[in-house]
């Protein structure tokens, strides 16, 4: 019976082993994968969150101070169309 336990203790111990080892394979693998995909994300020239939101914002501006520009001159044409006289 002993041998028989001790044989357990052993297959067990080397099953643990085991899955320590892949555990250990498994987080290279990852860092491994996640160092790929940020080189080649860095070749393609993508841009970070960051600065595409600070790009948004300033298009989302120059969007309202055009729609705000061109108000102003719809105005002054109308002034000018009506005989209004020189624009102020």
């Amino acid at each position: 019976m002993q041998s028989q336990s001790r044989f357990l203790d052993d297959m067990a111990q080397l099953v643990t082993n085991a899955m320590g080892v892949a555990h250990g394979a498994r987080g290279e693998a990852e860092t491994a994968f996640r160092s790929l995909m940020e080189r080649w994300m860095a070749e393609r020239d993508f841009v970070s969150r960051e600065e595409f939101d600070a790009v948004e914002a300033m298009a989302r501006r120059a969007r309202e101070e055009n729609a705000e520009l061109a108000a102003r001159v719809a105005a002054l044409e109308a002034r000018l169309e009506g005989g209004g006289g020189p624009a102020a």
